[in-house]
């Protein structure tokens, strides 16, 4: 794929991610469903941090950073909707700068064989982004829907209602 197209990709994620999590609020930020479980704000950071974490292991020498636990700190330390929308919003936009200023030559080399996506192409991070993406905003319309809210649909804005 293009890097144009590929960057297409990441812009449409980010767009579905933000529809479908619109109706959760900064008072939302330390909602969990369960002990255990992460709360609102840490879903949206980890889709964020995994974003930066993808985009860097692809095109870093030393490849993805598999240090679980220092990925998790960084997680648990998130208690505010705000900061973690914002670290979304600049993880998409290094992730289109990145990938977009790349040629198709070098998206086609092979990722490092450290058991994550070993030797595809590495423009298929945006791929495997945009299904870790997905796999959050569902667990967040979840999270609304338990909250009581009604989250929209993220493939197209509602239609306006008619009114007479």
């Amino acid at each position: 794929m293009t890097p144009e197209t590929l960057v297409s990709q990441l812009k449409e994620t980010k767009t579905y991610f933000d529809r479908s999590t619109r109706c959760l609020t900064e008072e939302d930020s330390a909602f969990a469903p369960a002990a255990g479980t992460w709360t609102v704000a840490q879903q949206v950071a980890h889709a964020a941090q995994t974003v930066d974490w993808f985009v860097e292991g692809a095109f870093r020498p030393e490849g993805f950073d598999m240090d679980w636990d220092k990925l998790t700190d960084q997680i648990n330390r998130v208690n505010s909707l705000t900061a973690a929308r914002a670290w979304l919003d600049a993880a998409f936009s290094r992730a289109s700068q990145v990938i977009g200023s790349r040629s198709a030559e070098e998206l086609a080399q092979p990722l490092p064989a450290q058991g994550i996506m070993d030797g595809a192409p590495r423009g298929a991070i945006v791929g495997a982004l945009v299904d870790h993406t997905a796999h959050h905003r569902g667990a967040l319309t979840v999270y609304s829907r338990l909250l009581g809210r009604v989250p929209a649909m993220p493939y197209m804005e509602a239609p306006a209602e008619v009114t007479a």
